[in-house]
């Protein structure tokens, strides 16, 4: 009874993230592949889907394909999908991206300080970024195919 109560309160009285039409808050994390730190606005001029995952996340799993399927499609066209895998290690999340065929970049979040400047939860998360680094919309949960489209097209110059 205790969880239900508090969980009811944590969702009534949780704190926003950024907000859609507002610039999207800049951060720095260490990309998975070479270990070099990226920062967000590196990718100023491009549009940007911001997909906040974990390995353990049964939904995240199944919408990492279509993820790839829209950076493919679309990367030509300047779009840029940046996954933000939180708090696992490297020899976690490699199997695991290898396993979804995911190419797009895979930055770690091992600190949680991204997690909460965003307030991400719950997982997956994720951001529709401009080219301008304006927030045009985000998604909490699975998206589908057609729901992940729309939302990129709101994205793509």
């Amino acid at each position: 009874m205790f969880a239900l109560g508090f969980a009811i309160y944590s969702s009534a009285f949780k704190e926003e993230g950024p907000e859609v039409g507002k610039e999207a808050p800049n951060f720095s994390l260490k990309q998975l592949d070479d270990d070099t730190f990226k920062k967000l606005s590196d990718y100023r001029g491009k549009a940007v889907v911001l997909n906040f995952w974990g390995s353990w996340c049964i939904p995240c799993k199944t919408e990492m394909p279509a993820l790839e399927k829209q950076y493919e499609r679309f990367k030509e066209k300047g779009l840029v999908v940046i996954g933000i895998n939180i708090g696992e290690s490297p020899i976690v999340v490699k199997p695991f991206v290898q396993s979804v065929g995911a190419t797009f970049p895979i930055w770690l979040e091992s600190e949680r300080i991204v997690t909460q400047l965003y307030r991400i939860s719950p997982i997956p998360h994720t951001y529709f970024i401009d080219k301008d680094g304006i927030i045009r919309d985000q998604f909490i949960g699975e998206m589908t195919e057609t729901i992940m489209l729309n939302k990129i097209q709101k994205i793509l110059p």
